[in-house]
């Protein structure tokens, strides 16, 4: 939930649907972020 505060303290929409949709954003961004910061592992050999 940190991390989700530091893309914006609060929600801007007002609406109930596009909060959902800002959070899903949110959460998009978030995901890509970490998929970023996966080592990859190779085999040698």
């Amino acid at each position: 939930m940190h991390c989700m505060k530091l893309l914006g303290q609060r929600l801007m929409a007002r609406d109930f649907d596009r909060q959902v949709a800002e959070v899903q954003v949110r959460i998009a961004i978030m995901n890509g972020y970490t998929a970023l910061g996966i080592p990859v592992t190779k085999t040698m050999g």
